[in-house]
């Protein structure tokens, strides 16, 4: 009888690679494998779970009883669940959902396979089933976080920071381009700290510089950077080395000392600053994308003011907000009122996101005119859909082409670009790469 399973993925592209490694070793192992098919005829589901946020929560949840019903219809035979929210709240789960058959935790995907009678392979610890189209995929560099900021469970579902060695790093990479993926989207918790745990200094730089050494990578965008102990050893990386995109996460949460205080931080709005412009002066025409928090407990209006204002001042190209929520597990969750109305805090979020999208659409309109490389990512509608170096998938913007020839998906083509809008550009064709 062949054996089938659907792995349905929720959360960041850090839970995607897990979900990847699982999925090669089903696959080494005779399953027949799906990722997130609406539509499937698998009789074993499992859902890998968020437990970052409320509404991550609530998310993972909702689907966990949404296969639970399908469970008690008969339309499933099997239904495991891994994953941050089952590292969590593991015990809990099994008490209200007991149609799950199995609750495993973050670091269990050995156990798992096992319990699917399936032999877990060391020798496939390196491998991936690629769930991102063939041109792009996800490099995880670490796993946990050292800091303690005071609104964030991550470090106590994931553990410390645990650098992956930097040649089972390569190793990875290199079989990644061999099987066709152009583009290298590097992620940690914290990149910053790559490195410190086992080299005992940070080897960012060293790693991106020999990452964009191999043979097939074109682009390699960072995400995730730490503001605090930044290596600025990197700078120059980005720079030089035409396949390191100009392009940076980094998130900067608040910047009032008194919130960055608050949260644990252990920076300050002048330290802040004088990041941001040290990273623009040595990579002129880097993208910087950036995550606020607003309405952490005692935010007051004069702060929510200062925010605003230095979103106007530093114009970041990406930026993203998200609304505070009570954590269990963390200092604010358990130490702090929730003093802000849920309703003030949706408010300052959409205040931020009005400023930035007038942020967004004036550095797009200066795009006009200008000639790109563009990845093509698939044809949808009446356009091609590619992106930038400036632009990483799912996050961030696109470009929309109106073709006038077959373009290759997962190929590079210069883009003129005609028109934009608050987020997206408008290109033509111009030429292949």
């Amino acid at each position: 009888m062949e054996k089938f399973i659907n792995v349905v993925t929720l959360g960041c592209s850090k839970n995607l690679v897990d979900s990847e490694y699982f999925l090669a070793q089903l696959k080494a192992n005779g399953f027949k494998v799906q990722h997130d098919a609406e539509a499937s005829l698998a009789r074993i589901v499992a859902i890998n779970t968020c437990g970052f946020i409320l509404d991550a929560k609530e998310e993972s949840v909702n689907m966990i009883l949404e296969y639970a019903d399908a469970k008690k219809e008969g339309l499933i035979d099997k239904l495991f669940v891994f994953g941050c929210l089952s590292e969590r709240y593991k015990d809990d789960l099994r008490i209200e959902i007991p149609e799950v058959d199995h609750f495993y935790g973050k670091f269990e995907i050995p156990k798992m396979v096992q319990d699917l009678n399936a032999e877990y392979k060391l020798s496939l610890t390196q491998k991936r089933y690629l769930t991102t189209p063939s041109h792009y995929a996800y490099l995880k560099i670490a796993e946990g976080c050292n800091r303690t900021c005071s609104f964030c469970a991550i470090p106590r579902m994931t553990g410390k920071h645990v650098s992956v060695p930097m040649e089972d790093l390569l190793c990875e990479a290199r079989n990644l381009a061999s099987n066709g993926v152009k583009e290298l989207l590097v992620i940690a918790q914290d990149l910053s700290y790559y490195g410190t745990d086992i080299y005992q200094q940070s080897k960012l730089a060293q790693l991106v510089t020999q990452l964009s050494d191999i043979e097939g990578i074109e682009w390699i965008k960072l995400h995730y950077a730490y503001p605090t102990d930044f290596p600025f050893n990197l700078l120059p990386v980005i720079k030089n080395r035409a396949n390191v995109a100009n392009y940076l996460d980094i998130a900067l949460q608040h910047c009032t000392d008194r919130l960055l205080k608050a949260m644990k931080r252990d920076t300050t709005k002048a330290e802040t600053i004088a990041l941001i412009n040290r990273i623009r002066l040595e990579i002129p025409g880097i993208h910087l994308r950036t995550t606020l928090l607003v309405g952490y407990p005692g935010e007051t209006e004069e702060d929510f003011l200062e925010l605003k204002a230095f979103v106007r001042e530093f114009r970041f190209e990406r930026l993203g907000v998200f609304t505070y929520s009570h954590e269990d597990d963390t200092y604010a969750g358990e130490n702090d009122i929730d003093t802000v109305p849920e309703e003030i805090k949706q408010a300052r979020a959409d205040e931020i996101m009005v400023i930035q999208q007038l942020i967004s659409s004036e550095i797009a309109a200066q795009k006009i005119g200008l000639l790109i490389k563009v990845v093509i990512d698939r044809l949808e509608g009446e356009y091609y859909i590619g992106r930038t170096e400036y632009d990483s998938p799912e996050v961030d913007g696109e470009v929309l082409i109106v073709p006038v020839q077959e373009l290759q998906i997962g190929s590079f083509y210069n883009v003129r670009i005609v028109n934009a809008d608050e987020f997206d550009l408008y290109g033509e064709l111009e030429a292949a790469i």
